[in-house]
Parts: structure tokens; C-alpha cells; sequence
């Protein structure tokens, strides 16, 4: 099959991709399982610990507000590997083959999923607060440093929205790309999620201390509710934005590579 290559106006590219972020948006808006696991399981594990460990684990604050920054980082976990398996879906559906048919950027299609993670997490960030306020979350956060938190989750999330569409064009199939993607799941736990990492055996400690996931974790909860943040939020930038930068340019060469003819 021979894609088509005719030069189009940038200002025609813009379009293209705007068109398959409102595909991929719908596409969301449609899969009610998905979107309603991606927001109700979080909540569910938000208080499952908060009502059945809380009361077991000592934060030196209230567990409500210790836990509901690591909550946010997995529903953010759960929205990227929905990406993943959408990315395969379409590889191996046939709708990237479709595209290169027409004179339109097949490539846009990224971007389309990974704007959609971004909304869908978005969403689940808005219930889980919600839902957080009423369990007793009461941050003490100023204008600024909500902005801050909103700006850092952000960043982390198109990461990992990338690194899954990286995880989705790899797959072999949809499966194997949500198997790919089960780490980022997985990864909170391994973190100051749920508990404070100096509880946690010396080398189970070293993982959790020297992973992505806790500074990004540790500067939320500190900009949010006055804790100490110290380094973590250089390393939560910097980990972030490396991330996003070798996912980014490992999504994009994958597709060419997927797409070559």
C-alpha cells in the first residue's frame, strides 16, 4: 500500500490532528467500562485504605491527606495503559493502514490518544478530590501552589501518556500491550504512595527512594499540604521531562518504523 505524500500547509496538519483528538476523545466517551474503571477503581482503593489501613498506618498527619497524592499518580497509571491498548488496537485494526491512504498525517493519531489520556486523567483527578473532600482532605495549599501541582502533574502525565502510545506501537498485540504497560500500574505501590518509604526494608527502600514516582508524589503532597518537598522537586521535573522527551522520540520513531512501507 503507498501512502500518500503530497506537501500540505502546516496550518492543514494542525487540523488533522485536531480532528483525531476529537476521534479519540469519543472513542472514550463510548468506552464506558474503561473510563468508569479508570475513575472507580482508584476511588475504591482511595478508601479502601483510607477506612481499612488508615487506621493502622502512622503518617504523622491524617491518612486521608498523606494518601491522596498517590492515588492521583494511579489513576494516572491506569488512564496510560487504556493508551496503550488503544494505540494497539488501532496498529492492528487497520486504521493506521486507512490513513496513510489519504492525505492526512497518520501520525497525528498519537497525539489524539495521548490528548485523550490527558482529559481522561483529568477527569479521574477531578473525582478523586472530590471524593477526597468528603473522606476529609483539607489542603492548605495557596493559588500558586495548586497551579504548581496542576502544572508538575501535567508534565508526568503526557510522560507516561507517551511512554504508553511507545508501549502501544510495541506491542504485538492489544494484549501484550497492556501487559507491557502494567508497571505503571504497579509503580505507585512501590513508592510513598501509601506509606512513608523509611518504613520499608533497606533494599525495598533504595527502589522506592530512587524511582520516578516518589518525587513526583513527594512534591504534590508537600506543595498541596505544607510538607517538607526539599529536592524532590528538581528530581520530579527532571524525571518527568526526561521521560516525556525519551518517549516522545521513542514513539515516533517506532511509528516509522511500524508504518514503513
Amino acid at each position: 500500500m503507498t501512502a500518500v505524500t503530497t506537501a500540505r500547509p502546516a496550518g492543514t496538519y494542525l487540523a488533522d490532528t485536531a480532528t483525531l483528538i476529537g476521534r479519540s476523545i469519543r472513542l472514550t466517551r463510548r468506552d464506558a467500562d474503561t473510563l468508569l474503571m479508570s475513575i472507580v477503581l482508584p476511588v475504591m482503593l482511595m478508601l479502601l485504605f483510607v477506612f481499612v489501613f488508615g487506621g493502622a498506618i502512622t503518617t504523622g498527619t491524617e491518612y486521608v491527606t498523606y494518601v491522596v497524592p498517590g492515588i492521583i499518580l494511579l489513576c494516572v497509571g491506569y488512564g496510560a495503559s487504556t493508551t496503550a491498548m488503544s494505540v494497539a488496537k488501532d496498529m492492528h485494526e487497520g486504521m493506521i493502514d486507512r490513513l496513510q491512504t489519504l492525505p492526512i498525517r497518520s501520525s497525528s493519531v498519537l497525539t489524539g490518544h495521548v490528548v485523550a489520556s490527558v482529559a481522561r486523567n483529568a477527569l479521574a483527578a477531578v473525582v478523586v478530590f472530590a471524593v477526597a473532600f468528603a473522606c476529609g482532605f483539607r489542603p492548605t495549599a495557596s493559588a500558586p501552589e495548586w497551579l504548581a501541582a496542576a502544572g508538575l502533574l501535567l508534565l508526568y502525565v503526557l510522560a507516561l501518556s507517551w511512554l504508553a502510545a511507545a508501549l502501544g506501537l510495541l506491542g504485538g498485540s492489544v494484549e501484550s500491550a497492556g501487559f507491557m504497560s502494567f508497571f505503571m500500574l504497579f509503580l505507585p505501590y512501590l513508592s510513598s504512595a501509601f506509606v512513608p518509604t523509611d518504613t520499608m526494608p533497606g533494599a525495598l527502600r533504595a527502589i522506592s527512594e530512587n524511582q520516578p514516582v516518589t518525587p513526583v508524589i513527594e512534591t504534590v503532597r508537600g506543595l498541596l499540604t505544607g510538607t517538607a518537598i526539599g529536592s524532590s522537586a528538581a528530581w520530579a521535573v527532571l524525571w518527568s521531562a526526561g521521560l516525556l522527551v525519551v518517549a516522545f522520540v521513542g514513539a515516533a520513531l517506532l511509528f516509522r518504523c511500524r508504518t514503513r512501507r
